[in-house]
Formats: C-alpha cells, sequence, structure tokens
C-alpha cells in the first residue's frame, strides 16, 4: 500500500512539471499567451514540428511524447506506397525483376529486385521524393527464390549525385543481411540520416543463387529552411533581449560546400572580442579573439574539429557558450574548452552574421572569405533565423543574392579504391596538341595518375604523384635521355588539387593550383595522336601491351571534372558503359575517409595516413607500439632497481599506459628499497618579516613534475615524506585566543593544513605536541610559545595524500621582533606497491571477480605466474557476442583471444619448454585497434593486425574474472579488499628467463617484502577509452583464493608493472 502511495506521489509530481513545462511553452517570450496553439518539436536529430490546440490535455500528450519517446514518431514506412517509377536500378534480370518489384513484402511480379548478373557493381536506388529523416532500414530477399543478400553497403544522396556510403561506426560501412528469402532483416540507423535518395550495394549474396532484394525505408518528414550563398552574400542577425538565454547561447545549423574555405559565423562584443567559425581548408576552425591582438587560425585561441567538411554534403554543427565555456560539435565529434580574456556570451553583441562579416556603421578589422555554399536550419537559441529571413523580418539584414533554395552545382567525382583502379578513356580529335585538366584529392605519396598511349603502343607521357609532388615524365625517343619535371608539394594531404597539363608540338607542360607552369621542352615534335587513349590510375594487367611504369601502384584517391581538350568528360557516360571502360572504381561517389579523425594514436603521437591505414610517430613522446601505448620507462625507481640499475635520474612512467607523461626522477639507491626524489623551486631557507594577516607571505612550489604526476608517484608509493622546518621568532602558528590559524601550508588536495611536521592529520598539533616536550607545556607547538629566542616545530610530513606541499602561508611576523623562517625538503617516496604482491590459487574453481573492464579501443596486460598445472584461465571478461580472454592453454602455449565483432581472433605464443615448471614466467599482452600481440618471457612476441576496416570497439558487460592476479595496467585492485591475503615468500625462486637478478632475492623475505607491515596488495587493470583511463573498481569480491605456498598450490601470480 505504501509502495503504490509512492508511485501515485510521483506519477502527480511528473504531472505538475509537464503542466508547467507546458504552459511555458504556451507563453511568449513578452508574456503573451499564444492564440494559435502550441509549437512542439519531437523528433531525433533535427526536431519534427507539429501544430496543436490550445487544449491544455494534448499539450500535455504531446510533450510527454516528446520526453520519454523522442523516436517514436519518427519511424513510419516511407517506401511502400512511393510508385515503382521511384525505384531505380544498375540492370534487372527480366521486365518482372525490375526494381518497381522491389516493396518490402510485395509479391508481383517476380517478387522482388534482381539485376542481370550478380557482382558488386549492382544496385537498388530509391527516390524518396523529398529530403526526408531516415531512422531504419529492412530487407527480404526475392520471395520464394533462391536469390537474397547476405550483406549490402548503403549510400545516400540529395540530388541523386555524389553519393556518399553510411557508416554505422567510424570504420565499418556494411549491413548484415538476409539468409533467406523472405524473413524480414531490419538495422535502426544511428544516427538517422537526411536525405533523398537511398542506394543499396549488395556486398554479398546467396552462393547458391542469385541477388535478391525487398527493401522498405523508415522515418519521417523532414523540415529544411535552407539558404544558398553565392560567396558573396552575408546576412546578419539582430536579436532582442528576451531571445538572449541567461544561462548560455546556443547556435546550431547545418551547411554543405564544395569549397574548402569560407566564413559560416561571426559574433563580436565588446572591447574587440569576437569569435569566428569558418572554414579553413575543409576544417572547422573557431578563432577566439580576446580583443588583444589579431584573430590567428595558428593562434592559441583557436579549436580545430571536423575533417573534408567540402565534400556537398551536409554537415551538422552545434557550438554552445555559458560564459567562458564553449562546446563545438560538428557531426559526430565534439570539443569543449575555455575561452580566454573576457569572451563570455553575456559580454557579446546582440548581432550575428552568417556567410559573412556583415557589420553596417562598423569597422572590420579583418576580412574572411565569404562562404560559398547552403546553410540549413540556422538556429539561435531556439528561433528560426531562415524563417525570418523568409518573412523579411526587421531583425535580419541580407546584402548580395541569397536565395532560399540550394542549387549548388553537384561534380561527379570518381574513387580509385585500390593500386589497380584504372579509367580509361579515348582521345578526342584537337587541333593543336593535347590539354587535360581535372582535380584530385588524396592521401598516398605516390602513385600512377595519368597516361597517355598513342595507338602504336609507345608512351607519350606519363604523370605521377611521388613524395606528394607531381612528376611530369616524357618517354624518350631512341638515342635520347628521359625527361622529368617536377610540381607542387605536399599534395597529399587530403585536399582538392587542380592539375592542367597541356602537350604542345616541342612542349610538355603542367600546372597544379594555378600556380606557376612546370615545362619540358623537346627536340622531336611530341607524339599526341587523338585516336590514342588516356589512362588513368593503374598499369594495365601484363600482356595487354602496356609499358608503363609497373613497379609504382596505380593512384588511390578522388577525381573529379575531369576534362580532355576543354570537354568535361561525362562520367555517368562511362559508368553505363557507353564511354571508355574501367576497373574497380566506384563512380559518382568520392571515398575518401580521414582515419586520422578522431586522432587514435595515443600519449600526443602524431596521426599520418594513406589511403587504406593510419600510422601513430612514437617520437619524442616516452612511448611505443602502433598506437604509441607501450612506455619506454619503467613506472618507479623501484623497478629500475629490479633491473640492475645504480643510482642516478631516470624517467619514470608511474601510470604505464595512462595517460600521464614520463618525467625525471632522481633514484637513491643505497638503500635496499630505493627511494624517489622530486625536486622543487625552493630548497633554501627563506627568511620572513613584515607578514601579517592583511598582507600575509605566500609561497609557491614549483616541482619537477605535474600535481598529475605527483600524485601518480604517490599513489604509487608505499611510503612518502617530506621534511619542513618551520623556525620561528615570535611567530605563532594559531592565535592564542580563538586558535586561527596564523601559519598554514597547502598539500596536493589544496586544502589548508593546520597540522605539522612529525604529526598527523587527526591530531592538528606538532611533533613536540605528539611528544610531550614543548618548550611551553601549555601549548603544542613550540612557536606557539610565542618566544623571544629563536626554536623551531621541523620534522617530517609522511601522511601521503596529503603531499606534496604545494605552498606556505605566514601571517605572524609583522610585530616587534617577530620573524619567522622555513624550508621544504623534495618530496621522497619509497617503495613501489606492486613489488611483490602475489595470489595463490588452490582450486581450479579459484578465482577473483571485479567489475567490467572498460577497454573498448587499448587494453594491455602483464604479470608473473608460476604453476604446476597442464592449464588454466588466467583473465576472461564477457561481453554479448565480444569476449577477451588470456589463458594457459598446454604447458608450453598461451593463447590471447578475442572478439571485438570481427569474429574470434587469437594470438599464441608457443614456449620451448614447459611453462607449468613451478618456476616464474612473464606475460605481456596488448590489444588496440591496430593490433594485438603477446609475450612470454623474452620469447619474440606475436602480432595480429586488425582489420583496417572492421570493428573497434570491445564491448564486454560481464565482471572481469581473474583466475590468478593479474595487472592490466591502470585503475587499482585492493586484494585485500577483495577478501585475498598476498603472499610475499612466494615471489623469489625460479625465474626462465629470471625477470629479476637472483642476487635481489633475499633469505628472509624478497626485496620489496618487508616482514612488517606485510607487502602491498594491490592489482592493476588498464584500459583505454579514446586514449583515457577509468577507474574500474570501487569494491571487489573473491571466492576460493588463499594465501600461499601450500603444496598443492595450482597457480601463484605476482603482479608486476609493466608496459
Amino acid at each position: 500500500m505504501v509502495m503504490m502511495v509512492m508511485i501515485m506521489v510521483v506519477l502527480v509530481m511528473i504531472v505538475v512539471m509537464v503542466l508547467i513545462m507546458v504552459m511555458v511553452m504556451m507563453t511568449d517570450d513578452d508574456g503573451s499567451d499564444h492564440d494559435d496553439g502550441l509549437l512542439v518539436e519531437c523528433t531525433p536529430w533535427k526536431p519534427l514540428t507539429f501544430r496543436l490546440d490550445s487544449c491544455l490535455l494534448s499539450g500535455l500528450q504531446s510533450v510527454l511524447t516528446c520526453v520519454f519517446s523522442p523516436t517514436d514518431g519518427c519511424d513510419q514506412p516511407l517506401a511502400s506506397a512511393l510508385p515503382a517509377s521511384s525505384f531505380s536500378g544498375s540492370s534487372e534480370l527480366s521486365s518482372s525483376h525490375s526494381p518497381g518489384f522491389a516493396r518490402l513484402n510485395r509479391r508481383d511480379g517476380a517478387g522482388g529486385w534482381t539485376p542481370r548478373v550478380s557482382n558488386r557493381s549492382q544496385w537498388l536506388q530509391i527516390d524518396l521524393g523529398d529530403r526526408v529523416a531516415v531512422t531504419a532500414v529492412a530487407t527480404q530477399g526475392g520471395y520464394g527464390s533462391s536469390a537474397w543478400v547476405t550483406s549490402y553497403l548503403l549510400m545516400f544522396s540529395d540530388s541523386g549525385r555524389n553519393w556518399k556510403l553510411y557508416r554505422r561506426e567510424e570504420s565499418i560501412a556494411g549491413f548484415p543481411g538476409n539468409t533467406n528469402a523472405d524473413s524480414v532483416v531490419r538495422h535502426r540507423l544511428r544516427p538517422p540520416v537526411e536525405a533523398r535518395h537511398l542506394r543499396f550495394l549488395p556486398s554479398a549474396w546467396n552462393p547458391n543463387g542469385r541477388i535478391g532484394m525487398r527493401v522498405e525505408v523508415y522515418g519521417c518528414r523532414f523540415r529544411s529552411d535552407v539558404m544558398d550563398f553565392d560567396g558573396k552574400s552575408s546576412l546578419l542577425y539582430r536579436f532582442v533581449q528576451s531571445t538572449r538565454n541567461p544561462m548560455k547561447d546556443i547556435i546550431s545549423l547545418k551547411f554543405k560546400t564544395r569549397q574548402s574555405d569560407g566564413l559560416l559565423l561571426h559574433r563580436r562584443g565588446r572591447n574587440g572580442v569576437s569569435f569566428t567559425l569558418e572554414l579553413v581548408k575543409g576544417r572547422l576552425l573557431l578563432i577566439i579573439n580576446s580583443g588583444t591582438a589579431s584573430p590567428s587560425p595558428s593562434g592559441p585561441g583557436s579549436v580545430v574539429l571536423g575533417s573534408l567538411l567540402d565534400d556537398q554534403h551536409w554537415h551538422s554543427v552545434l557550438l554552445e557558450h555559458a560564459r567562458q565555456h564553449m562546446t563545438l560539435s560538428v557531426d559526430r565529434h565534439s570539443r569543449q574548452f575555455q575561452a580566454q580574456g573576457q569572451l563570455s556570451h553575456a559580454d557579446l553583441d546582440s548581432e550575428i552574421s552568417f556567410g559573412g562579416i556583415l557589420a553596417p556603421g562598423k569597422s572590420v578589422t579583418f576580412q574572411r572569405k565569404h562562404f560559398d555554399g547552403c546553410l540549413e536550419n540556422i538556429n539561435f537559441n531556439g528561433e528560426d533565423i531562415i524563417d525570418l529571413a523568409k518573412k523579411h523580418r526587421p531583425q535580419i539584414l541580407i546584402r548580395g543574392n541569397a536565395s532560399f533554395s540550394c542549387s549548388q552545382p553537384q561534380s561527379v567525382p570518381v574513387t580509385f579504391p585500390s593500386a589497380g583502379s584504372r579509367l580509361v578513356l579515348p582521345g578526342t580529335p584537337a587541333q593543336d596538341g593535347v590539354s587535360i585538366s581535372f582535380q584530385f584529392r588524396t592521401w598516398n605519396e605516390a602513385g600512377l595518375l595519368l597516361s597517355l598511349r598513342p595507338s602504336h603502343g609507345s608512351t607519350a607521357f606519363v604523370l605521377t604523384l611521388r613524395d606528394g609532388a607531381l612528376r611530369l615524365g616524357l618517354s624518350p625517343s631512341p638515342g635520347h635521355k628521359r625527361s622529368d619535371v617536377m610540381a607542387g608539394a605536399g599534395l597529399n594531404d587530403g585536399q582538392w588539387h587542380s592539375v592542367s597539363l597541356t602537350a604542345r608540338r616541342n612542349q610538355l607542360s603542367v600546372v597544379v593550383d594555378q600556380v606557376g607552369v612546370s615545362a619540358i621542352h623537346t627536340v622531336l615534335p611530341l607524339e599526341t595522336h587523338t585516336d590514342g587513349s588516356y589512362h588513368f590510375g593503374g598499369c594495365l594487367p601484363s600482356g595487354s601491351g602496356s609499358e608503363c611504369e609497373a613497379s609504382l601502384a596505380g593512384f588511390q584517391g578522388c577525381l573529379r571534372l575531369i576534362s580532355i581538350n576543354a570537354q568535361e568528360v561525362d562520367l555517368i557516360s562511362v559508368q553505363r558503359g557507353a564511354l571508355g571502360n574501367f576497373s574497380s572504381l566506384d563512380i559518382d561517389s568520392c571515398g575518401i575517409r580521414d582515419r586520422c579523425l578522431p586522432n587514435r594514436c595515443e600519449h600526443g603521437s602524431r596521426c599520418s595516413q594513406t589511403w587504406t591505414a593510419f600510422h601513430c610517430n612514437c617520437s619524442g613522446t616516452g612511448y611505443t607500439g602502433a598506437t604509441c601505448r607501450q612506455p619506454l620507462y619503467e613506472q618507479s625507481c623501484e623497478a629500475y632497481k629490479h633491473r640492475g640499475e645504480s643510482l642516478g635520474r631516470y624517467y619514470v612512467d608511474p601510470d604505464g599506459s595512462g595517460p600521464l607523461q614520463p618525467f625525471a626522477v632522481f633514484c637513491n639507491m643505497t638503500e635496499d628499497v630505493p627511494w624517489t626524489v622530486v625536486q622543487h623551486n625552493s630548497s633554501a631557507l627563506t627568511r620572513v618579516k613584515g607578514a601579517d594577516q592583511n598582507n600575509p607571505h605566500w609561497a609557491v612550489f614549483q616541482y619537477e613534475a605535474s600535481l598529475e604526476q605527483l600524485r601518480a608517484v604517490i599513489a604509487r608509493a608505499r611510503h612518502c615524506q617530506q621534511m619542513l622546518e618551520f623556525h620561528c621568532r615570535r611567530s605563532r602558528l594559531r592565535d592564542p585566543q580563538d586558535g586561527t590559524p596564523l601559519s598554514w601550508w597547502v598539500g596536493s588536495t589544496h586544502g589548508t593544513r593546520t597540522y605539522w611536521a612529525g604529526s598527523m592529520p587527526e591530531a592538528q598539533t606538532c611533533a613536540c605536541g605528539l611528544a610531550g616536550n614543548c618548550v611551553d607545556s601549555q601549548h603544542r607547538c613550540n612557536c606557539d610559545a610565542d618566544q623571544d629566542e629563536w626554536t623551531n616545530d621541523t620534522g617530517v610530513l609522511s601522511y601521503k595524500e596529503h603531499l606534496p606541499v604545494t605552498r606556505i602561508v605566514v601571517a605572524d611576523a609583522a610585530r616587534p621582533s617577530s620573524a619567522a623562517a622555513y624550508r621544504l625538503g623534495p618530496l621522497l617516496c619509497q617503495g613501489d606497491q606492486s613489488f611483490w604482491n602475489s595470489a595463490s590459487f588452490h582450486t581450479e574453481t579459484s578465482y577473483l571477480h571485479f567489475p567490467t573492464l572498460h577497454a573498448e579501443l587499448s587494453a594491455d596486460v602483464s604479470f608473473f605466474f608460476k604453476t604446476r598445472a597442464s592449464s588454466g584461465v588466467f583473465l576472461e571478461n564477457l561481453g554479448i557476442t565480444d569476449f577477451i580472454s588470456l589463458e594457459l592453454r598446454s604447458p608450453r602455449e598461451v593463447a590471447f583471444s578475442f572478439d571485438v565483432g570481427n569474429g574470434p581472433c587469437e594470438v599464441t605464443v608457443q614456449a620451448p619448454g614447459p611453462l607449468n615448471d613451478n618456476r616464474w614466467h612473464l606475460i605481456r599482452a596488448e590489444r588496440n585497434i591496430k593490433e594485438a600481440w603477446l609475450q612470454v618471457d623474452l620469447l619474440p612476441p606475436r602480432t595480429h593486425m586488425a582489420p583496417e576496416d572492421g570493428h573497434m570497439r570491445l564491448q564486454l558487460n560481464s565482471q572481469l574474472f581473474v583466475e590468478q592476479e593479474v595487472n592490466p595496467l591502470g585503475a587499482r585492485f585492493s586484494l585485500s579488499q577483495a577478501g585475498v591475503r598476498s603472499s610475499c615468500g612466494e615471489v623469489c625462486g625460479g625465474l626462465s628467463p629470471p625477470p629479476l637478478p637472483s642476487a635481489l632475492c633475499h633469505s628472509e623475505a624478497p626485496l620489496g617484502c618487508p616482514k612488517e607491515p606485510p607487502c602491498p596488495e594491490t592489482l592493476d587493470v588498464a584500459g583505454g577509452q579514446e586514449g583515457g583511463r577509468e577507474a574500474l573498481v570501487r569494491e571487489h569480491t573473491a571466492a576460493g583464493a588463499q594465501e600461499g605456498p601450500d603444496p598443492v598450490v595450482k597457480v601463484v601470480l605476482a603482479a608486476v608493472v609493466s608496459g
């Protein structure tokens, strides 16, 4: 009964809140009520607009629909009601297999679309009649037949030209299809896509049948307000004060263009501050001007996001500005940052320029190239700016020619996806020589672009890309040397570059990006027969009579606007087979991708790419590996000592593969357990006079490492301390009347600390107070005695959670004869909590379990183990279909297995001898989006390369089961909290090969395992997500794991921090 009452109360509260929302939305900014109803927007990604009656109940129902099911209203079948003429295809097997019969669940005709031949060049296309929001697609095979598609690609377009591939993930384009003719397989599009035309491209089909498809498309109508800017026009929007949001301003829009540069919006404020959002080389650049200098695209106040945005497809932009905090989002990528200076959203003017800088009556200190393209659904704090412009509202000022439709010219690009892709075009008549022009874009440094082949077989010239520059080569006549000329540089940057090539009589010339002319002069006239052919891309197969440079791979990239002798080539005619011929091309689409966006290279390493892969340059980062994840440096001084190193300065990386950079420390190896020494900028004795509470003395200490790095060192150490001397003469630490602190220090957590050296936080006193030997027994610190003679409160601060000391404040040195002095020693840390902690597993059912390992993009693991068992699982974590596992499969074999959606993958290492010899063995493994590798002891690592265009994310949902104590470097797991007692006595012993020098093992206890307290008990696990690090465990349980040694021990593991 009580529960029912509580539920009713909650429901009433929800209804009241919704009623308030309805009333707010039914009220204008000026406080007046609407007479014409309520405007509710409720569709995914771009709201769909409904008009409701003013009835409160209907408004309530609509708000509830928007709040609790925002996608339910955008799931209507869109293709079933279309006429047959809206369906088209690459070919058809017969008139009864035509595309018009491709509606889902229909049986007319032959029961679906089937092309004339079944190959990967076939496609089925739907014209949806208008641009709509598509949220799902569904497929069937041909009715009652053996024709069905098992996988397919989906492309979309606004105009039926310049198609773009839909990707479900950053690297996954395909959709699983059908396994029979009549079942329906449906896929939701996340995110939805807005388009008029859809194209299904079968990539695999029933091996015992043909391609056959029936399809449906789901979604809803899409509201689109569009403006076309011609590169000279601009729009100024002046908003009323009531439109300004006191919390933050939100600007959203979509754009499409084929120009790589152009201004999208500009907003200015007081004292010269402003921000500008513009396209620069196909990337979105937010330039913030704090008013102190002219804004610069490469300056500190600039943020770059997105790539290849000049592809003539729609891209979404969202800019949120709350005081100095800004968030910029482009499509699926976002950046958050802090604006400098006075750039608060509340300080900016109440006007925004779009397409260009329009500031009537004001001086414009810098100019930017105007935007040439289309803007859609420009919205400022909920106000539709293009709709205001259509209605000629006074808030809008338009300069130049801007229309309310998108009439941008559409080019037809062609993609050369492989080194064997080629396009052959026939020669055309010309009176005087040959002229060829085109545009290209690529990431590859080298490739064969173009060659002219006269009919008699000799090559007139060859145009290649080498080291990012064009090389124009002329085939020599007998007895003459080959002639070459270079043009352009850095042309493999993914940008469109124009090429114009001319061959006339005794001169061959090339112009790149309309800059300069590179020419070759010949002794003999050039062979420019018009009955030859022009070959774009790779060489023809052997035996075809081709004499091109077979050693040079063909061009991989995109071409467009190909013209021969001033006549533009109709690439659609090429696609239909009416002109020239081609092989392995994607016509009417540019399939270039930026594989460095987002940057998957870790630790600030530099990303570069080719057409098919990205590469990470780890130089100068302190890391190595395919994604620069493996640290080059040890994690502590103790780890260096275990390697046999002597005292000196070393780089340490306390969080291993985590985000913190390595840094230099001094390692004092003179004791059994080494000390890590971190210096700061003020180690000398500092004297203070004249400081009081109104004018205190502040000392700020800068260390050799950042505070985050120091915290990592401290967290890893077993013990840390810092010597603090405080000398005083009539300089008190506390006010004797009310106990107010007069001097204090600040630690790593930025809190004020009033306990002093030799004491602990709970005591709030000094060392002499704890020992009972202060100079005045009435006080608990020597300095509080307020004596005329110098005394001191000196000792060691050892509560490591408050270290290091970052500030010291003195506020009682202004009275007569009053003075103080202090000296702070370096931060000293000893020990490494990863040396040595081990757990013994006595039965085959012994295990530890922890929360799910969050390692979507990368993870690494390292540990020592010894056992007499012939097999066993070290680590396992499962998902719905994904998993990761590390096991001893046999006495001589270790296996690292996982599945991220591309099917099970496995890396195995075969050892030359048995691994169940009850001696210590080291295992290291890593999985990232480029590769997985496994190493056992000092054997060569084995590697498995990941597919370049496969699934990348490891999605797990079960608990992480650990059969032994492992160390996949990251968040720390406490075995003692898990109910496990570790055993230092298991550490020393046989090591094959020995990862530790035998001299470091002591008869009483191994190095790092003091008698009291027992050795530390930690387990480190690291996963990588977007290059970051997540704390994975807070509470732990264990079953069947106990302390060793024991003669029937199955497996013992010792976690060792390793890269």
